[in-house]
């Protein structure tokens, strides 16, 4: 099959990962694949690289962007008119709010034959402006009509969509999000290496996070639990892995309550160098107040790291509560912190969780289950 793949932006994020590796697996079975983006803009590092190396084709318009720009994307729903005219796709697949909505309306104007979309999160509820979401929302449903398949990340997103009036429920199908999972079973470097290079003691106790440093993430939270936490478990200490517009605003609150020896920013790391990581976590909490399926849920498992989330979207989908990690009432604060007390103060719980967090972990979101389920998709039979 031909297939063309379009995404806003190649920043270092779930919904970026999960269409490289629906690309490359799907070059890896016979399949002409193309990767149509705009350009990797952001703090948050980028997968462009990554993408350019693999062997399908990957081509960058300048003129997609994720602001709204009215002049900007009529010029590239022109553009991709007259592109997806040339290549002739079987599949146009899009991602992302952006290029989820120009994509699908440029595919349906070339008579693309089969258009498919998924949701990694819901455009409609990204922003924190009503009027943007409520201008999502509007696209959302009358964009969907035009689109064959809507693929989620989670049963969660279907119910979400469907309740808010997007689409029609034979249109959807969950295609849970696949990674490497290798890596982070058989981490390249060694956990004991690990936590040396960044100064953790032995018995210390990380409580690591995922996420970029930015709005709606949950670290604002984590900060409010900090103090109380810290005083109560000398030997805690949190790790944060990513990077964001926030840093600076983040560091400067911790140096403020005088636990800047409890805290190790990682800044933006290589996306190889997340399975180390997460390996040299005790426990990994992701308190962010919007997702599809969280990626940082499977990770944390993989490692063999108990879970602690809020119920929020599709998260619920990603562990199994009470076995493998904690869900928490959404933005219930005073529970987020006892759920992580009591893993901190039983690592023998916190232990027994991961190991079975593993097993559940490896079998749903290998990434072969994921271009398997696309595949599906694509030839009509899910």
């Amino acid at each position: 099959m031909r297939i063309v793949h379009i995404i806003t932006r190649l920043i270092v994020g779930g919904a970026q990962e999960n269409t490289l590796l629906s690309c490359e697996g799907q070059h890896d079975r016979g399949h002409d694949v193309t990767l149509i983006t705009g350009p990797a803009i952001g703090p948050e590092g980028s997968l462009l690289e990554r993408a350019q190396q693999y062997g399908y084709r990957v081509e960058v318009m300048d003129e997609m962007v994720r602001a709204i720009r009215p002049i900007t994307d009529w010029r590239i729903y022109r553009k991709l008119i007259r592109r997806l005219g040339e290549i002739n796709p079987d599949i146009v697949h899009t991602h992302s709010s952006k290029a989820g909505i120009i994509g699908r309306w440029a595919a349906h104007k070339a008579r693309c034959p089969r258009i498919i979309h998924t949701i990694h999160g819901l455009a409609f509820t990204a922003s924190t402006r009503a009027s943007v979401n409520a201008g999502y929302k509007l696209l959302e449903k009358k964009t969907a009509p035009i689109t064959h398949k809507i693929v989620c990340v989670a049963d969660a997103m279907r119910e979400q969509s469907l309740a808010a009036g997007v689409g029609r429920a034979g249109q959807y199908v969950t295609v849970y999000s696949g990674m490497e999972t290798r890596p982070f079973l058989n981490p390249p470097v060694a956990r004991a290496a690990v936590r040396e290079s960044l100064g953790i003691g032995e018995t210390d106790i990380i409580v690591g996070t995922i996420a970029r440093l930015f709005d709606l993430k949950g670290h604002d939270d984590l900060l409010e639990l900090a103090p109380s936490l810290c005083a109560r478990f000398a030997n805690l200490r949190f790790m944060w892995v990513g990077d964001g517009t926030r840093r600076r605003e983040f560091e400067q609150k911790i140096a403020s309550m005088n636990l800047k020896d409890r805290f190790i920013l990682t800044g933006l790391v290589p996306p190889a160098r997340i399975p180390e990581l997460v390996n040299a976590m005790d426990i990994l909490v992701h308190p962010s107040r919007r997702e599809g399926l969280a990626r940082a849920l499977p990770q944390g498992q993989l490692a063999g790291c108990p879970v602690v989330t809020y119920d929020i979207d599709g998260n619920r989908e990603g562990l199994i509560d009470g076995e493998t990690g904690y869900l928490v009432p959404p933005f219930d604060m005073a529970r987020l912190g006892s759920r992580l007390a009591e893993l901190i103060g039983d690592p023998a719980q916190a232990r027994a969780m991961g190991v079975r967090g593993r097993a559940f972990a490896v079998n749903r979101f290998d990434k072969a289950a994921m271009v398997e389920g696309l595949e599906k998709v694509y030839r009509g039979d899910l």
